[in-house]
């Protein structure tokens, strides 16, 4: 009998390793003649750079960045050397593992550390960078990213726009020295658009903290975003599958870096070569 556990992460509780292992630990007890095969998954949330790490036999890495609220951090992401491919995850800068809950807020939280790690491994050679949105903290679009990465966001007087707070304002966008970057995908399996009643903002913003008055605030905020981007970009993504993912940032990956989006799990099942690792198995464990 060969038995494949393929599990993924129990939030707050146990990563996905951790999990088989105890499956499997619990399995060679009563049944000890069972081929057993621990095979940890992912969706494109937290664990996602550490399944893809261990399958393909990458390293860490470790750069300076900043948390949500602007704090320096040591950020660290997976390289794959042979693929010169980064995987990394949103929530090591701008995940609400970061904050206390009381210092959650997402009119001031900002996804600026993310784009500090795409600028480190575009300057590390990264030919690919694949980022895992999910456990975000944010709802600024990708404001914040696209920041780091040379864009400017501008009242109407010229005054800078730094947080979600301060984007019904938003005048006008500039793109000033923006890197040129490797191809990204962004893993995720929220489907959401960025605006509406399914959207970033009105599904996901009270996990983060807002109250209901901050909630229509963000959700112009988003607004005032993608209808500047559209004009002065050239580009409109607001309404496509997963643009609403990790407040947004699905929306600005696509906006800024010409991102494109992938189911998370296809994407880790792809990298990771878990078809050929299913195939002639009695029986199949997963959980999540």
């Amino acid at each position: 009998m060969r038995i494949v556990i393929a599990p993924d992460k129990l939030q707050g509780s146990l990563g996905a390793r951790d999990v088989a292992e105890n499956i499997a630990t619990g399995l060679r007890e009563v049944l000890p003649q069972a081929t057993i095969d621990i095979v940890p998954m992912a969706d494109g949330g937290e664990g996602t750079a550490e399944v893809i790490c261990n399958a393909l036999g990458g390293s860490w890495l470790k750069c300076e960045a900043h948390d949500p609220l602007g704090r320096g951090i040591d950020a660290r992401y997976a390289w794959i050397d042979d693929r010169k491919l980064a995987v990394m995850e949103m929530s090591e800068a701008a995940g609400m593992r970061r904050l206390l809950e009381s210092e959650r807020d997402p009119l001031r939280a900002t996804t600026f550390g993310i784009g500090e790690m795409v600028l480190d491994a575009t300057n590390r050679g990264a030919q690919e960078i694949i980022i895992g949105l999910g456990g975000s903290a944010t709802n600024d679009g990708g404001l914040g990213m696209a920041r780091a990465l040379g864009f400017r966001f501008l009242r109407v007087d010229g005054v800078v726009i730094a947080s979600a707070a301060d984007l019904p304002a938003l005048g006008r966008i500039e793109k000033m020295n923006v890197a040129k970057l490797a191809r990204i995908i962004a893993a995720v399996d929220v489907r959401n658009p960025l605006l509406g009643e399914r959207g970033a903002t009105r599904v996901f913003a009270s996990q983060k903290g807002a109250t209901a008055e901050q909630i229509e605030l963000l959700e112009r905020a988003l607004t005032k975003l993608a209808d500047t981007v559209a004009r002065d970009l050239g580009c409109d993504f607001r309404d496509e599958s997963g643009a609403g993912a990790a407040g947004g940032l699905g929306f600005g990956l696509m906006s800024f870096c010409d991102a494109k989006i992938q189911s998370g799990f296809d994407e880790v099942a792809s990298l990771c070569n878990h078809e050929s690792k299913m195939k002639n198995t009695s029986n199949g464990i997963t959980g999540e």
